[in-house]
């Protein structure tokens, strides 16, 4: 039965603070985590030895035990015998070897369970019947891609993660990049542990036609000279349908035209939206005949 050094399996050294302690812990325990290596002993193995270092050396008794008797571990209850009778013997004026006359070549057979041998010995049956400790399960990550027009509607989606179907409803307003939660919906738990939890990033794909600030939308609407000038009505296109909207005379490029409650559902407020904006861009006309050419140049002449 061989001596585990939990500080090597979390890739520490015994200064290591409770903090790095976590920290070392959680970033191999992702790495593997049975569910991510199935069919993978090596990496169960892995696993399992994780498990007990951050057991053994986030409790402060057990690190100390662990601590205090290293590699003769076997031998613990001879270990405090031996040195409670040095002390005694000490205290007569008599001094001696502490572990004088006992064997550190011992070896016995131990019922392995869900933990090592070394942990079942050193934790279990020798110091006070050790308690298995629950673990939560994994947690799981996922990405959930959108175009703009789903995400400005409610509506329920499938998908698969580690083989499960979960069906979700995804309320309108989501943003590119928002993450929600889906408690306990990830990995089972071990030795009773609770489940872990399922993590979605939506990811909202961009749209030609439309930017979205916020809860707002812009577009581009374009208009000819006359109607500009002149007035008159252009089609507008949201993600709605198309808005036929007013045009007032002299009308300059870059002009922006506000429709209100036109642009993106606000997240989980049922019908509150925001604002839709249009840009006017003015299209000079081309291929001019000699006549139009000739109107043009009187106007540009009235008008100096």
């Amino acid at each position: 039965m061989a001596f585990l050094d939990y500080y090597k399996v979390l890739g520490l050294d015994k200064s290591a603070s409770p903090d790095d302690i976590k920290k070392a812990y959680r970033k191999l325990a992702r790495k593997y985590h049975p569910d991510l290596n199935p069919n993978d002993e090596e990496a169960k193995k892995k696993f399992q030895e994780l498990n007990e270092a951050n057991e053994v050396l986030t409790d402060p008794e057990k690190r100390k035990k662990y601590d205090q008797y290293g590699e003769n571990w076997k031998h613990g209850e001879e270990y405090d015998r031996a040195q409670q009778q040095y002390r005694q013997q000490s205290g007569g004026g008599r001094t001696q070897n502490p572990f004088e006359g006992f064997d550190f070549n011992y070896s016995g057979n131990y019922d392995t369970g869900e933990y090592s041998d070394f942990f079942e010995q050193m934790f279990g049956s020798r110091f006070g019947g050790g308690r298995r400790s629950a673990y939560r399960g994994q947690d799981y990550q996922a990405e959930v891609e959108l175009t703009l027009s789903q995400a400005a509607t409610t509506h329920q989606q499938t998908f698969t993660i580690n083989g499960k179907n979960i069906r979700i409803t995804i309320p309108a307003g989501v943003e590119d990049g928002q993450k929600i939660r889906l408690k306990g919906q990830g990995s089972e738990g071990t030795n009773g542990g609770p489940k872990g939890d399922l993590y979605i990033t939506f990811l909202v794909k961009s749209d030609p036609r439309f930017q979205r600030k916020g809860n707002d939308l812009y577009s581009k609407v374009e208009i000819d000279l006359y109607t500009a000038l002149l007035g008159g009505e252009a089609i507008v296109e949201t993600l709605s349908g198309k808005i036929k909207v007013k045009i007032k005379p002299e009308t300059q490029s870059g002009t922006k035209i506000r429709l209100r409650g036109k642009g993106f559902p606000v997240y989980k407020k049922e019908d509150s939206f925001g604002d839709f904006y249009a840009e006017v861009l003015v299209k000079l006309p081309t291929n001019l005949n000699e006549e139009q050419k000739k109107l043009i140049q009187q106007l540009a002449d009235i008008s100096k």
